[in-house]
């Protein structure tokens, strides 16, 4: 694996960064996770745009262009001979020192990553995921946004581990209003009287990419699509249900809180959603030079 850092490459074992980074010591920093299908990168430049905005949003200024990154990715992916796979472009706010005042943090730490990612086993795309509600709570807009896609996700893994201590797949995490906000790692959709809904961004849930994707796909289909106010209620009570992400892509859910969602398999509606994004990620995107 060779592993882009500030410019150079490096193969893993030769890939460091210094101890007093700030995105290791604080989680300074922000991050976007991006899929590669058959030689080209999907949703590149939505990608890139979000960094912006997280880094922008932390005061992070990026000392490279839009461009600079772009090629900086393609790179690293002709680098790896990357086909198809998972990308992981991180900023971090730089080495400083042991305090938290980030004004002696010269100059930001850029790094890619490219590899493969196996997020959820085959079975659960045939088979169907199950969930339980967390304890932990999604963390207030009032103390980190979650437009902010950035480097601290303890609040995520703090829920993850509670998903996997009940033997589920994932976890729902609740707002402080008691209101469905996203899973641990991914974003929620679910199919009530033939309507496709998901959390409101208000709510505490990531504005997703393949979110994004999933609600245009569906309102090209004809399909009414909604985001809105979603309790437990919804969930434990609507036709079919599944998940979404750049690494988890679509994945169907059957089983919430011991409740059987539908009929306890992966609904048709979810099934054709998957065939329409397959199809999408796999003729659409930034070609990957050779």
């Amino acid at each position: 694996m060779i592993i882009y850092i500030d410019g150079k490459f490096y193969p893993e074992e030769k890939a460091k960064i210094s101890v007093f980074d700030h995105g290791l010591l604080y989680g300074d920093g922000v991050f976007e996770g991006i899929r590669a299908y058959a030689g080209r990168v999907f949703k590149l430049d939505e990608h890139l745009s979000r960094l912006e905005d997280s880094a922008k949003a932390i005061l992070l200024k990026l000392p490279w262009s839009r461009a600079e990154i772009r090629s900086a990715v393609l790179e690293t992916c002709r680098r790896n001979k990357m086909k198809s796979g998972y990308l992981r472009l991180v900023v971090t706010r730089g080495k400083g020192y042991l305090g938290l005042s980030p004004d002696r943090c010269k100059k930001p730490t850029i790094i890619i990553i490219a590899t493969k990612l196996e997020l959820y086993p085959a079975k659960y795309y045939r088979n169907g995921l199950t969930v339980v509600t967390g304890a932990t709570w999604r963390q207030s807009p009032a103390a980190l946004d979650p437009g902010i896609k950035s480097l601290n996700y303890l609040n995520n893994i703090l829920a993850k581990i509670e998903g996997q201590l009940a033997g589920a797949q994932e976890v729902i995490l609740l707002n402080p209003q008691g209101l469905v906000s996203e899973c641990s790692g991914d974003n929620i959709f679910f199919i009530r009287d033939g309507v496709l809904i998901t959390p409101k961004l208000s709510s505490g849930a990531l504005n997703g990419i393949t979110r994004a994707t999933v609600l245009e796909l569906a309102r090209e289909a004809g399909w009414i699509a909604r985001e809105d106010d979603v309790r437990r209620y919804d969930l434990f009570t609507c036709e079919e249900m599944f998940l979404t992400g750049t690494g988890a892509e679509i994945v169907p859910v059957v089983e919430v809180d011991g409740r059987m969602i539908g009929t306890g398999k992966p609904g048709k509606r979810t099934a054709e959603l998957m065939h329409l994004y397959h199809q999408l990620v796999t003729t659409t995107g930034t070609k990957i030079p050779r």
